[in-house]
């Protein structure tokens, strides 16, 4: 066996709490071993975690991460013109060393910013399961279907794609890469194709993901045509599982929000994207009193700018009580938990809790710069202070992947020069 230690910090237990601790972890299994005061003593290998916090690796549990090569190619747009007008058109542009770079550069900077899991919705899926697997990271990774506008043939090849990757990828990487069966949204996929999408899903096992009620254009069309509510629509398609995850979720209703606590279905904020697109809040406090799962997503860094989750974690807990009118309508310490286990939960990626037995994916925080000193409450910190930068390592699996800010995985000059002049060629492509 051999073993990583992770000394001389305080570590983030499940409960909330902060306790003086060291970490001990099998690389082999990677899983951890022990959670105490000196049982890193004896470790093969050591990360020094003095004047900082180790915490459970971060979840991004909605991405699309290859759009690092449109970060401000189109901005101050609502939503459903941003992407009929500027996204899509450049999008048909990317080819697979496209998404390979773009893909390689959002691992970057989510790496470094103490991401250890991700979720990822997009095309040319082979290359983002390669960057994954060869960087380490753990993801849940699906083909996303959209049908408006295609005839027939498209259509059918785009339903055999999505299953194709769900079967061919699950439990790739040593197990570190799931899948699932990634219908677009529902208005961007008919209803025969996302009955096929949810009898897929339930033939393979896995879990289906998708936008919903991310604006009001989301919303009003299903109204309109079916007389019923969004998330009624898909429940009746039988979308609404325990198992399933929906990102977004801006507009829905009482009787949405009870439908998804009954369902067990989780939801995936992505605050920052919500803002910039002006899609709007979305009600994270009555959702999480009606007991509805949350996790955290960045979405992609053409809608954020960023993949950053520290800066996503401080923008849903004060989204929400500027939009509640109540400075605690969502506190720093469940707004933590939406970005560790409740993102691990909802993705249905190990990971999210530090305890003996749990995936050793963590990360070491540095609290000892001007912005985040004193130190007060750690916790707070973690949700109101913490940048992504403040990351000193980051261990995915048991290995690691960031030691002393330094990636250990990947050749941080060459994927960022390779995505530079990828992204010039999709722009000159696309007629920028």
């Amino acid at each position: 066996m051999s073993t990583l230690g992770v000394s001389g910090g305080r570590v983030l237990r499940p409960d909330g709490s902060v306790t003086r601790a060291d970490v001990l972890a099998d690389r082999e299994s990677g899983r951890i071993l022990a959670v105490e005061e000196g049982v890193a003593d004896g470790a093969d290998e050591r990360l020094d975690a003095s004047g900082g916090i180790v915490i459970p690796g971060l979840v991004n549990a909605h991405s699309h991460v290859a759009m690092t090569l449109l970060r401000g190619y189109s901005d101050d747009k609502p939503l459903d013109r941003w992407l009929r007008e500027d996204v899509w058109p450049v999008e048909g542009e990317l080819g697979p060393e496209d998404v390979r770079a773009g893909t390689e550069l959002g691992i970057a900077e989510m790496v470094r910013a103490g991401v250890t899991g991700v979720v990822d919705m997009y095309f040319h899926v082979d290359e983002v399961a390669a960057a994954v697997e060869a960087a380490g990271l753990r993801a849940r990774l699906g083909y996303g279907v959209v049908t408006v506008g295609k005839d027939d043939e498209c259509v059918e090849s785009e339903l055999e794609r999505t299953r194709e990757v769900a079967a061919e990828y699950d439990g790739a990487a040593d197990g570190r890469i799931r899948t699932a069966v990634m219908p677009h949204s529902l208005t961007t996929v008919d209803a025969e194709s996302l009955d096929r999408c949810v009898a897929a899903a339930r033939d393979l096992d896995v879990p289906l993901h998708f936008h919903a009620n991310e604006t009001t254009d989301e919303v009003d069309p299903v109204v309109e045509e079916r007389g019923i509510r969004p998330l009624e629509y898909a429940d009746d398609l039988g979308m609404l599982t325990e198992t399933d995850f929906l990102a977004h979720g801006v507009h829905v209703d009482d009787r949405e929000i009870e439908v998804l606590a009954d369902r067990g279905t989780a939801v995936v904020h992505c605050p920052a994207s919500n803002m910039k697109l002006a899609s709007g809040a979305a009600p994270v406090p009555a959702m999480r009193e009606a007991g509805v799962r949350l996790g955290l997503g960045t979405d992609g860094a053409a809608s954020n700018n960023d993949l950053d989750p520290f800066d996503e974690l401080r923008d849903a807990a004060t989204l929400a009580k500027h939009a509640a009118g109540d400075a605690a309508a969502l506190p720093a310490e469940p707004a933590v938990a939406m970005a560790t286990a409740g993102s691990a939960d909802a993705a249905g990626l190990p990971g999210g809790r530090i305890a003996e037995g749990e995936a050793a994916d963590l990360a070491v925080v540095d609290l000892e710069a001007p912005h985040t000193t004193p130190v007060h409450d750690p916790v707070s910190h973690l949700a109101y202070a913490v940048r992504g930068s403040d990351v000193r390592h980051t261990v995915c699996d048991g290995r690691i992947l960031m030691r002393d800010r330094e990636l250990r995985t990947l050749d941080e000059e060459r994927v960022v020069e390779r995505a530079r002049r990828r992204a010039g060629e999709v722009a000159e492509r696309a007629g920028e």
